[in-house]
């Protein structure tokens, strides 16, 4: 057999044999020491992941929306450093969706949580610039960093990042992910998420902006601050617009035609990012939720709270104020207030405070205090603690007029229209009023008394309330002697005043005098206008109403007015007033047969009144 001839190794050959199995051996046991210390970091890790529900609408901040009546109309928005509003993914166009991810996290629907060739390309332009500025971070790192950490960097925190982005992707859908995302994710002006920030900028929902609103959105992502329209960079991010629309035609989601008619629409943003319609009503509606929730409450657990404001009646309201007020100024009234509320319920339907709540303190320019004539942003429909009401004037008169009726006088009832001395008031001086004509005009009904507003006769009337025996009629015009009647009376009529609703009257009964007839004890329009609801419901009270309900961030009622009419004056004697109050032929000899109280085919009664010097004037009318 022949001889087989194999070549010999070498020693060096060996040599290197079994330095190549010896490395191979080394690498193997490195493989396997990183892909097991790994799988422990990562285990150590993974456990801080949340659990599923973590990531629910629990998770997120929202604002608390206050609305109108319909809840179609958002007056304001109570919220800390996040205002939010979630809104699904359905809801959302793909438009923006693809400006989002392309400009984002272009290959979101194809990693498994973090990219590697962008980490990679980070990494060399961090490593070019010498400064660790990018981190090629995907959406779902952008989310587990934004919901879990702070925005230091450290190997760790990156570390923690990445695993807890692994897990995410696999625990989630691509489509859950995107949702949080578009949720969570910054805008500026303390607006999170797609929802707020179209709202903030654009003045409407997401599911209603337009594809080159939606490159703007996706644009102001990468620096809320710097890229504000309402800063001095519009120029940068309506750049940065172009560059997202350019971007999407790279992906195949924009044609290039389909850009550049993008790029040349014009962008008209909100003028007005920090919205409040309605103020002085919606500001007392937040004053009402403070007090019954805490405010850190109120900006983070997104109450939906549905009030009582109609609000093409309040855009009426707040037209007619500006437009009396401009009208008025030969008569030197500047300001003006209103309220309209329906009596059968008690639901404020419109509120304006001040003749402009967004304008300046009245003269434009004075400084606060003596120099202005009034603030717009001060409600004088319901005062504060300090000034708590104003005079009516004549309009407390059917107050008292109720409670003479309750003691048995009626409308038919007369007394002596002449001077009169009601004896020491104030200052011990003598009270002997006039009527606003100056005008005496002997024996008067009741009836003429409240229908043409005539001071004597109503004086007369306080004291006719604390009579306890009905009088055919009250002649005398020496009140001298007669301080008993009169207190009953008094008492009598602020009881009446109370019951209906007037709150401000809370002196002791000595610091009054007659002249609360005339409008000397001080009420709220809100109040006044209230009680005068208890006529036009024909003796029942409801305290205003502002909340009609508040629903929690699922839709779950937590809060329903429950609020239900109570009597509080008697039928009859609120047809009584009623009756005297719609007479128009009554009032004819103050007020002529076609004043601005007439209304031809309507039973309208309303009552003025006006303080002295004319300092206010009051309409009061069902």
């Amino acid at each position: 057999m022949p001889e087989r001839k194999y070549p010999r190794k070498t020693y060096q050959e060996n040599k290197k044999a079994k330095k190549a199995f010896s490395l191979l051996r080394l690498l193997i046991f490195s493989g396997v020491f990183l892909i097991f210390s790994f799988l422990v970091v990562f285990l150590i890790y993974a456990r801080d992941l949340p659990r599923p529900e973590k990531f629910t609408e629990k998770q997120f901040t929202q604002s608390t929306k206050i609305y109108d009546r319909t809840g179609e109309t958002l007056l304001y928005e109570i919220y800390g450093e996040e205002k939010r509003t979630l809104i699904s993914l359905d809801k959302v166009p793909d438009y923006l969706k693809q400006a989002i991810i392309v400009t984002e996290d272009a290959n979101f629907y194809k990693h498994f949580g973090i990219d590697i060739e962008g980490i990679i390309r980070a990494l060399l332009i961090n490593i070019r610039i010498g400064e660790p500025t990018y981190g090629g971070s995907t959406i779902p790192q952008q989310l587990i960093r934004s919901t879990f950490f702070t925005t230091e960097k450290t190997i760790e925190r990156k570390f923690r990042e990445i695993i807890l982005s692994l897990e995410l992707d696999r625990r989630y859908s691509k489509d859950q992910i995107l949702e949080w995302h578009l949720n969570q994710v910054p805008f500026g002006l303390n607006s999170y998420g797609v929802e707020a920030a179209s709202q903030t900028f654009f003045k409407k929902s997401v599911s209603d902006i337009s594809l080159e609103e939606s490159a703007v959105l996706a644009a102001l992502i990468q620096g809320p601050s710097r890229l504000s329209p309402y800063g001095s960079n519009l120029d940068l991010l309506l750049r940065r617009k172009d560059y997202v629309l350019d971007r999407m035609t790279q992906e195949g989601f924009l044609t290039k035609e389909g850009a550049n008619e993008a790029k040349k629409k014009e962008i008209v943003f909100n003028d007005s990012p920090i919205q409040i319609k309605a103020p002085h009503f919606t500001l007392w509606v937040k004053r009402q939720l403070e007090e019954k929730y805490s405010q850190d409450f109120l900006r983070t657990n997104g109450l939906k709270v549905y009030t009582s404001l109609d609000w093409e009646l309040q855009q009426a309201a707040e037209a007619f104020v500006k437009e009396g007020v401009e009208t008025s100024h030969w008569k030197n009234a500047y300001n003006a207030a209103l309220v309209s509320i329906n009596p059968g319920k008690g639901e404020v339907l419109a509120m304006v405070g001040s003749a402009d709540w967004f304008g300046e303190p009245y003269p434009e320019g004075c400084s606060s205090g003596k120099d202005c004539l009034f603030d717009p942003k001060f409600n004088v429909a319901i005062g504060t603690e300090r000034t708590a009401g104003r005079q009516p004037g004549s309009a407390f008169k059917p107050f008292v007029y109720a409670t003479a009726f309750k003691q048995g006088y009626t409308p038919t009832t007369t007394v002596t229209d002449e001077k009169t001395n009601f004896g020491l008031w104030g200052e011990n001086e003598e009270y002997i009023p006039q009527n606003y004509d100056e005008k005496f005009r002997g024996l008067v009904s009741l009836r003429e008394g409240l229908s043409q507003s005539l001071n004597i006769p109503s004086i007369k009337t306080l004291y006719l309330a604390g009579t306890d025996v009905p009088l055919e009629t009250l002649t005398t015009n020496n009140f001298l002697g007669q301080e008993m009647v009169f207190v009953k009376g008094l008492e009598r009529s602020i009881e009446t005043a109370k019951e209906m609703g007037i709150t401000t009257l809370d002196r002791p009964l000595s610091s009054y005098g007659p002249s609360i007839v005339l409008g000397g004890g001080e009420v709220r329009l809100l109040d006044i206008v209230s009680a005068y609801g208890v006529f036009a419901t024909e003796g029942f009270r409801i305290p205003p109403v502002s909340i009609l309900k508040i629903e929690d961030h699922r839709g779950k009622i937590i809060e329903k007015n429950k609020k239900t009419p109570m009597r509080v004056l008697s039928k009859d004697i609120a047809e009584t007033v009623n009756d005297v109050l719609s007479d128009n032929q009554s009032r004819i000899p103050t007020f002529g047969p076609f004043s601005t109280l007439y209304f031809p085919g309507y039973q309208v009664a309303a009552k003025t009144g006006t303080t002295q010097s004319y300092r206010d004037a009051w309409t009061i009318g069902y």
